[in-house]
């Protein structure tokens, strides 16, 4: 095992972060160029610093870049999601259950919700999980900046937020319909019977193994005619082998 491993392994038993199931060049490339910033010799020195300075913690986590989110995120993606996809969802059932697995600051759940509350009012439910507390915190104050809620339309902009003092308040009707939720896709069991799983621009980090299982899990995690949606980068080669059919690009169903 060398120091690398042994570094992954501590920041999993000290600080409840784990990283085994990510690519390493990557990780690793983005830790020691932020060891180099903050002037940090060794794995221990920086385990210990992360331990006991919360920022440097936060300064970390930010560091890995995994904390990045867009409303409306990959327009076209969302038209199909809206034109082809929930259609046939609420053709099955009449009140949909939703994961946002990997939310991040809220914009993706956020998202959804203005969608389903424009075209299905009231008849969804969704959950939105990550595992950085601070980023979730975030999601359930649900207020942005300017730059922050540049993507969302005209029309959902006006309907669905509040201006205060220039940040952007999502109104209380949308968040209602979300339940924030702390979780980590690499350790925690998963929860059943969603019509829908968004998890996009998340495994772009994973290793191929560590993706195989976790889309093996999601397709578990979903009821019968349910959906996964992956991010633009994301496509599903062994989608035939887990089980799924395409729907479209970047979707796919539970048969």
């Amino acid at each position: 095992m060398d120091k690398y491993d042994i570094f992954l392994n501590d920041l999993n038993k000290h600080l409840d972060l784990d990283l085994h199931g990510y690519k390493r060049p990557q990780m690793e490339r983005r830790i020691n160029s932020l060891m180099r910033t903050l002037q940090i010799d060794t794995y221990d020195s920086f385990i210990k610093k992360m331990r006991e300075e919360q920022l440097i913690f936060n300064r970390f986590l930010d560091h890995l870049t995994i904390n990045v989110s867009e409303f409306f995120r990959n327009q076209s993606q969302w038209d199909i999601l809206k034109e082809k996809i929930l259609p046939v969802l609420f053709l099955n059932n009449k009140n949909i259950k939703i994961w946002s697995a990997g939310c991040s600051t809220g914009e993706e759940p956020y998202t959804l919700a203005m969608i389903l509350e424009q075209y299905y009012s009231g008849n969804y439910s969704i959950l939105a999980t990550d595992f950085d507390i601070r980023v979730l915190n975030k999601g359930i104050e649900g207020i942005y900046s300017p730059k922050d809620i540049s993507g969302i339309p005209e029309e959902y902009l006006k309907k669905y937020t509040l201006n205060q003092n220039g940040s952007f308040r999502v109104i209380d009707n949308i968040k209602r319909a979300i339940t924030f939720k702390k979780h980590n896709l690499l350790k925690d069991s998963f929860d059943t019977n969603f019509d829908l799983i968004l998890c996009r621009n998340v495994v772009i980090y994973f290793t191929e193994e560590t993706k195989n299982q976790l889309y093996r899990k999601f397709f578990n995690s979903l009821r019968t005619k349910g959906v996964l949606f992956t991010g633009s980068t994301e496509q599903i080669i062994q989608a035939r082998e887990i089980g799924f059919n395409s729907m479209a690009i970047f979707f796919y169903q539970k048969p």
